[in-house]
């Protein structure tokens, strides 16, 4: 891969993907406004700006925030500072990827505009976490027109793997907001029955050994509960603090389809709650500690 990619968005997950997709051998530059993810960055190898100037000249940009103010932040830019938008920085044809978890119309809205530039658009948000690229099992849910997503395809499988959802942009949203609302009811779900273990006065871990090998498994007991087990210390796979959004944002989508979705409020209070508690930064998995109490 020869073109030149920039990479807008240096946290907790972006650093480590635009690292991979560095060293496939693309032409990479990253983006962050904060000193110290680019100062991260650079020990690693790869170089950082603090706007995206790059992206003049890039034919991919990437797109990883956290929310969907960020992702209009980074299209417009701040003209009371004199920092430049992807929108007026990108040239016609090249494309504008979003990998950050903000519901189908803030993704449709983005296409819309760049395509008033001649930039294509393609929705690609991506569950696996931090874990998922470091073992390079991520899977991209990517959705838009088909020729466009062939065309990054090369940038896309060096770091994870597509997961084809379809020409309709948006819809790679849509399909992350199915998989946010088991995931945040399956994690909770694994703290309450871990919770209700320790206070039958059982072994814990014992537990987790026994029901991980019967019906009662899960993919997010098995992964979450041994760090659910090692306390507040646990390494940040995927913060608290990214449930408290994306159940919002589920709860959103589901107030304007008329849909109870009866689980999700119950998965989305528990998270809240540990957000109260001040583990927003946290591993997810922590929301364990809201039983403590």
């Amino acid at each position: 891969m020869t073109d030149q990619i920039t990479f807008l968005g240096l946290g907790a997950i972006g650093l480590p993907m635009a690292l991979r997709l560095h060293a496939s051998g693309a032409a990479v530059t990253g983006v962050d406004p904060f000193p110290e993810p680019r100062e991260r960055a650079a020990v690693a190898g790869l170089p950082a700006e603090a706007e995206p100037r790059s992206a003049a000249s890039a034919g991919t940009v990437i797109v990883m925030v956290a929310t969907g103010e960020q992702l209009d932040a980074a299209l417009d830019g701040d003209p009371e500072t004199g920092v430049s938008g992807l929108l007026d920085l990108m040239a016609p044809g090249a494309v504008l990827i979003v990998m950050s978890t903000v519901g189908p119309e803030a993704v449709r809205a983005a296409g819309a505009r760049a395509a008033e530039r001649g930039i294509s658009t393609l929705d690609v948000p991506v569950t696996g976490g931090i874990a998922g690229v470091q073992a390079g099992t991520l899977r991209m849910l990517a959705s838009g027109p088909s020729d466009v997503l062939d065309s990054r395809r090369p940038v896309l499988q060096a770091i994870g793997t597509i997961i084809d959802c379809g020409e309709r942009l948006g819809d790679g949203q849509a399909y992350k907001a199915v998989n946010q609302l088991l995931c945040s009811v399956h994690i909770v779900a694994a703290a309450e029955a871990l919770s209700l273990a320790g206070r039958l006065g059982l072994d814990e871990e014992s537990v987790l050994a026994a029901m991980t090998a019967g019906a009662g498994q899960s993919w997010m007991l098995a992964d979450r509960g041994p760090r659910m087990l090692a306390g507040l210390d646990a390494p940040v796979a995927s913060a608290v603090g990214i449930f408290v959004k994306d159940t919002t944002l589920v709860a959103d989508l589901a107030a304007d389809l008329d849909i109870d979705l009866a689980l999700l409020p119950v998965a989305a209070q528990r998270f809240a709650a540990a957000a109260e508690l001040e583990l927003a930064r946290r591993d997810d998995s922590q929301v364990i500690r809201t039983y403590d109490a």
